[in-house]
């Protein structure tokens, strides 16, 4: 979260100011500089194409070494042996030539899926500095930077863009991945996985995996990457929730307690991950692990104001209705004799998207959806610099969804009521990283203040207009702004917070649905509630 990814606003007539306040129903905290047309984004989704971006990388760093790719290597706090994830030196370059991977056969054990999965994600965040101040600079907004490469739009590829699919194969298969698409503007380039998403700028990467992934085996192949790419470590975050399943994780994934010992025992990246590890939340509920290692040079960033921020929600135990939409079998395999296999998950993608309302949670982005067989569902939305994520886990007793963005507003209220209202989740865990610069933006947040204001309020059915006109009548003295339709009520029941490194600030709190049936006034005022 540094200056570095070069997140600032650009002109562009204010169409990305506008297109962003749109998507989450609020201001955006910077006014329109030019004309905007006034009316409402529509949804583009997309034919995903994955592109195949610059030639490999031919040079090896020579000092790539080590890396820890098995519990057999483990040993904490001591030098690990070499293996493939360090340098076979040329011989993993003549791989990389070939078009080939490393030998992956130890990248953590492979467990058998046990009728349950692990939905909440494992996130790593990479931001890359240049080693010198002459490589080429940022691009300009173009007057249509949010278009799909597909529509002509030449993209100019820096940095991290420059790494080709190889290479991109190489990092997930690190973490027991594959990629399934993409989509690209002139900023990012967004991939679906078939274990969450990875977002590639010139100088940031984001790596979210789900499920038994082994996403830490990655990050010493990233770092060497940027390093032939002539980028050095500027910022790393990592974090996850606590896991519903701990039992079936693979090394090094085991205990947060084994990751950080993972990650100090790295021969040759010690120094680069010189960072700390935090606990958020109650230990007896839902808590969030985070570790930071901040290597950025302040004085480089004089002439950038830093306001990243990146906005969480984990939902459990979803709406049954809801959960029902991500099975692939509700959905007609194939409707016409000739249809391809591909097309026909791109048109239930699409059914899953529009049925769910997810479509109406990012408007105007380019949306690239999929489902999954026999039931799941991931969504990657882009707009300008801002990326919007989704994945479902509808699988009875472990449903889960999640939602997280990087967009740049002032307040989030409505997109999280928006979110929520959707899904119905019986409880939900909101997380929310950010640079002082950018909490200094933010004109409402939902993790500070009283529990009382922190209350979120949404109805399971919309009331018509005639309806509300008939209850009116019914109870003059009803408060026009209240329904009495049911309305889910969730209670904040508990808030962490700390601040980490130079200036980061990293938050959790832990909601808890409580139904309150609701007969033509006001229901009474909620007192707190404690989870055991």
């Amino acid at each position: 979260m540094s200056a570095n990814n070069n997140n600032t606003i650009a002109d562009n007539d204010g169409r990305e100011e506008e297109l962003l306040r749109c998507s989450v129903n609020s201001d955006y905290i910077y006014e329109p500089t030019g004309p905007t047309d006034g009316g409402e984004s529509e949804l583009s989704i997309i034919d995903t194409v994955i592109p195949e971006h610059a030639p490999a990388i031919e040079e090896p760093h020579p000092e790539l070494e080590g890396g820890l790719d098995s519990p057999a290597d483990y040993q904490p706090q001591q030098a690990p042996v070499d293996s493939d994830a360090s340098g076979g030196g040329s011989e993993s370059v003549a791989q990389d030539q070939s078009g080939a991977l490393d030998d992956d056969d130890h990248s953590g054990e492979i467990r058998e899926y046990t009728g349950v999965f692990e939905g909440p994600e494992k996130t790593l965040e990479v931001v890359f500095r240049r080693v010198t101040d002459t490589d080429e600079e940022e691009p300009q907004l173009p007057q249509q930077a949010n278009a799909h490469a597909a529509a002509g739009q030449e993209i100019e590829r820096i940095g991290l863009r420059r790494l080709n699919r190889a290479d991109l194969d190489r990092i997930c298969a690190r973490a027991r991945c594959t990629i399934l698409s993409c989509v690209s503007n002139q900023y990012l380039d967004a991939y679906v996985l078939s274990e969450s998403s990875l977002f590639v700028y010139p100088y940031m990467l984001v790596l979210k995996t789900c499920g038994t992934t082994t996403l830490l085996r990655c990050l010493a192949v990233l770092i060497e990457l940027g390093r032939r790419l002539g980028l050095e470590l500027d910022w790393m975050g990592y974090s996850r929730k606590n896991f519903n399943y701990p039992g079936d994780q693979a090394f090094p994934h085991q205990s947060f307690h084994q990751e950080l010992d993972y990650l100090y025992s790295h021969r040759n990246l010690c120094e680069r991950l010189d960072g700390n590890g935090y606990t958020l939340g109650p230990v007896t509920d839902d808590h969030w692990f985070v570790f930071v290692a901040d290597q950025t040079i302040r004085s480089r960033n004089n002439d950038t104001l830093d306001t990243d921020r990146v906005l969480n929600i984990m939902m459990f135990d979803i709406d049954e209705s809801v959960a029902e939409i991500f099975f692939y079998d509700a959905y007609e395999k194939k409707i016409r004799p000739d249809e391809t296999e591909e097309e026909a998950v791109k048109r239930i993608s699409v059914a899953q998207t529009k049925a769910a309302g997810i479509d109406a949670l990012c408007p105007g982005s380019i949306i690239d959806p999929r489902a999954f067989e026999p039931c799941g569902y991931s969504m990657n939305a882009i707009l300008f610099r801002s990326y919007c994520t989704m994945h479902i886990t509808p699988e009875s007793g472990s449903s889960y969804a999640s939602f997280e963005t990087n967009q740049k507003v002032c307040s989030y209220t409505s997109l999280i009521n928006n979110v929520v209202r959707a899904f119905k989740p019986k409880r939900f865990v909101l997380t929310l990283m950010a640079d002082e610069a950018g909490m200094s933006q933010m004109r409402e947040n939902p993790l500070a203040g009283s529990a009382a204001a922190a209350k979120i309020a949404v109805p399971t059915a919309p009331v018509s207009s005639g309806a509300k006109d008939k209850q009116s009548k019914m109870s003059p003295n009803l408060d026009a702004g209240a329904s009495p339709a049911k309305k889910m009520v969730y209670k904040r029941t508990n808030l962490a917070s700390i601040h980490v490194e130079d200036d980061q600030a990293c938050m959790m709190g832990n909601w808890v649905l409580h139904e309150e049936e609701s007969t033509g006034v006001p229901g009474p005022r909620l007192r707190g509630m404690s989870v055991s």
